[in-house]
């Protein structure tokens, strides 16, 4: 009976900090999903935490639970996750988190989160224990997701130039803070959409490996879904304000047409990732977008040092929370 009920403590304690980890990706990000509409001076900071959280809750009614299933089931071969493993995974990557948040870094929850639990499932049981399809299409994307968004921010840019080639700055001003508000709003569905399965397919995974949940379920238990989506609107009301600088002014300066373009770019990459079941980041997908709306103005209106130091941290990230993950899987078999 002790012992069941030590087990039943131990995984309370992990869906504690998955969600804890969820609330920090909230708060970490939220400088994606309002970095532009700050900077552009279209919602003042409150009024957009409050506007973008609402909208990353919205997306629990909009997506189909598709990164949810690849993080849960498609990333660890059946049988080797358990909750040293799970426990691994989360130290890593909110060690990563908490590291780039203080430094101001846009840096990657999510890939936190795939490195954290490849660097915990390699300590138990090697590489083999992966699933290469999921590994791969993820670390595919850390690619992809930037230079799709690059690309639609630019396109969308030239093509608002050429539609908009006739009308006054001001006139053009004053359209795009109203329409500003539709691709910020999209932006953080999408972000909402896809960061929240990132935890509710660890727990997921957590309920499967220790019994209370079966792999054949569709779906997971609706608690941790509601759990989830709450705990990441409420880290995005809370903000990062340290990150929302680097966003929003440091890499390019940002006008409301820019801005709108910027987002509507990245909205439609998380749209898609989403959509496939695959985990990205939003951080690396509205840098990608941001980079390339500034670029077509001229490529001096792009600071690339800052941008080469974002990158920078991009690389490091599943490296770095792999390796913390494996020696908090060692710790962890200490402990528990």
């Amino acid at each position: 009976m002790q012992s069941v009920q030590t087990a039943l403590w131990v995984v309370a304690l992990l869906v504690f900090l998955a969600i804890a980890f969820d609330f920090m990706n909230g708060f970490h990000d939220a400088a994606n999903s309002i970095a532009t509409v700050v900077s552009t001076g279209v919602l003042k900071p409150g009024q957009a935490v409050v506007f973008a959280a609402a909208f990353n809750l919205l997306a629990i009614f909009i997506f189909h639970l598709s990164v949810a299933a690849t993080v849960g089931k498609g990333i660890v071969q059946p049988g080797i996750v358990d909750t040293h493993v799970v426990f691994g995974a989360l130290i890593g990557a909110i060690t990563w988190n908490l590291l780039t948040w203080y430094y101001g870094i846009p840096s990657s929850s999510s890939h936190a989160l795939i490195g954290g639990i490849v660097g915990a499932v390699i300590a138990k049981s090697g590489a083999h224990a992966l699933i290469s399809g999921g590994i791969m299409k993820t670390v595919a994307f850390i690619f992809v997701s930037p230079l799709l968004g690059f690309l639609l921010g630019s396109m969308m840019m030239v093509l608002v130039a050429w539609v908009c080639r006739r009308a006054t700055p001001s006139r053009v001003d004053r359209w795009f803070r109203r329409l500003q508000l539709v691709s910020a709003g999209a932006y953080s569905l999408g972000h909402g959409g896809n960061d929240a399965q990132k935890t509710i397919g660890i727990i997921w995974m957590l309920l499967i490996a220790t019994g209370y949940a079966s792999a054949s379920d569709a779906l997971p238990p609706t608690w941790t879904i509601v759990s989830c989506y709450l705990a990441i609107a409420a880290g995005t009301m809370f903000g990062g304000w340290r990150i929302v600088k680097t966003m929003g002014q440091k890499i390019t300066k940002l006008k409301p047409v820019g801005g709108f373009c910027a987002e509507t770019g990245g909205a439609l990459t998380l749209f898609l990732a989403t959509g496939l079941g695959i985990p990205v980041s939003t951080t690396h997908t509205i840098t990608g977008a941001i980079v390339g709306v500034g670029s077509t103005q001229r490529a001096s209106a792009v600071r690339w040092g800052v941008a080469g130091n974002i990158v920078w941290a991009w690389i490091f990230t599943i490296p770095a929370s792999a390796f913390v993950a494996a020696i908090a899987y060692w710790v962890s078999l200490q402990i528990f």
